[in-house]
């Protein structure tokens, strides 16, 4: 990828925080469906659109989405003639996962009959916190400011290297489970087991650069953790809250070691944990001062993450 690029249309929500946070939010004239942060990319246009209905409850979505892939089919549709239109030199998308975003074969698919030249595709394929780095680099090298993409980089890794040589200290780190999807239940995986490593804890489901594994109710209950943290992909916090009323009806689920210390959290999923950008920094401060209040303090509480209210007997 030679040439710098000038008009950048990013179709994953994080790599255009990446632009932006690059300083490059100018050449951006195009984005996903999902792009709102910062709150100026709202008036690009959007590119895509998922095929099924994003406001359904959990269970309905994961329906949805197994449905549609059996069927050989992408979960999400691109506009090849908005793209055109757009006429970007650089599209950038993901190889990671098909469910949670635009990946490159949908991007190569829209460009299937494109005439003239094409833009350059750039895929990013975050498994671990390095490679989230990484990746940033290779936006900024992209756009021809490398320097600023070395120097973001720097600043990211010092912050999270300074929490975790203050939770390095702590002699005691609870055993926490990261819910990534309420029903069916699914542990968090990539980048998450590091973050709660870092953040001062004990990761107890999910592996490092691994996709999100299935768990089982049993398989929780069985391991009775000291922390849960909830923090379904793509649900902001309200959304959460709601859906996370379903962990309540699960059976024993009061009996739980987290429940009964009121230590089970509810997380902002959509802004925060599963978009590997910058703001991965403050998914890592939120995990801190969950578990280690005593010590870190961000005031990302109310905003990022809540403690779940205990069930109200009637």
């Amino acid at each position: 990828m030679s040439r710098e690029a000038t008009r950048v249309v990013s179709l994953i929500a994080s790599s255009t925080e990446i632009v932006c946070a690059l300083g490059c939010e100018d050449r951006l004239v195009g984005r996903s469906h999902e792009c709102d942060v910062p709150e100026s990319v709202r008036d690009l246009p959007a590119c895509s659109e998922p095929r099924l209905d994003a406001g359904r409850p959990s269970r309905d979505i994961d329906v949805s989405v197994r449905a549609i892939l059996e069927q050989a089919l992408s979960v999400y549709r691109v506009d090849a003639a908005r793209l055109r239109q757009l006429r970007p030199d650089l599209v950038i998308t993901q190889t990671l996962c098909d469910v949670c975003a635009v990946s490159l074969r949908d991007v190569e698919t829209a460009l299937g009959e494109w005439i003239g030249s094409r833009p350059a595709l750039l895929a990013l394929q975050p498994a671990h916190l390095l490679d989230v780095w990484k990746d940033i680099e290779r936006v900024s090298e992209a756009l021809g400011v490398a320097e600023r993409g070395r120097a973001l980089r720097r600043d990211l890794e010092g912050r999270v290297e300074a929490i975790a040589a203050r939770a390095a200290r702590i002699d005691s780190r609870p055993m926490v489970a990261c819910v990534e999807w309420i029903d069916p239940l699914m542990a968090a995986g990539n980048w998450m087991p590091e973050l709660v490593a870092l953040a001062g804890g004990r990761n107890l489901f999910g592996e490092a650069g691994r996709h999100s594994p299935g768990m089982t109710w049993d398989s929780l209950a069985a391991a009775d953790p000291d922390t849960i943290v909830v923090l379904p992909c793509g649900f902001d916090l309200e959304r959460t809250a709601r859906e996370a009323e379903a962990l309540r009806k699960l059976p024993g689920w009061g009996r739980l070691r987290a429940v009964r210390g009121g230590r089970v959290f509810l997380a902002d999923g959509h802004l925060f944990f599963n978009r590997p950008g910058p703001r991965l920094v403050e998914s890592l401060e939120i995990l801190a001062e969950i578990l280690h209040p005593g010590i870190f303090h961000y005031d990302h509480e109310g905003s990022g993450w809540r403690r779940l209210a205990p069930a109200i007997d009637r």
